[in-house]
């Protein structure tokens, strides 16, 4: 059973970065048969994807062109954990985040964070 769980600030002001980290137990985030997404879901955008990062003998990272400017996804191999951080965020970025693991699909999620953006 795969288990990730995230953690964050609930509200983030304008134009700082948001930082939301997912706790992976259960597999590895080294992993050669997955890939680790964050995702977000708002009810002006729906369901959007924002990038993935994944071990392959190298790690390599994949982001949306909509945010590709602004974003990166971290890894930390001695928590297995991975991290998102969105720079220069707006109140468009205003969302429900999660962080999904794609190995047979999008197989097991976080509980999901909302995250408002508001001074």
């Amino acid at each position: 059973q795969v288990l990730l769980q995230q953690s964050g600030p609930g509200v983030v002001e304008p134009a700082q970065t948001l930082s939301l980290t997912c706790d992976i137990s259960g597999d590895s985030v080294s992993s050669t048969t997955a890939a680790w997404n964050w995702i977000r879901q708002s009810p002006s955008r729906g369901l959007e994807w924002l990038g993935r990062t994944y071990y392959r003998s190298d790690w390599n990272s994949d982001y949306a062109v909509s945010v590709r400017s602004r974003i990166a996804i971290m890894v930390d191999t001695s928590k297995n954990q991975f991290s998102l951080l969105l720079n220069s965020v707006t109140p468009d970025d205003t969302a429900l985040y999660y962080c999904a693991r794609d190995a047979f699909g999008f197989d097991y999620w976080g509980q999901g964070t909302q995250v408002t953006v508001s001074s």
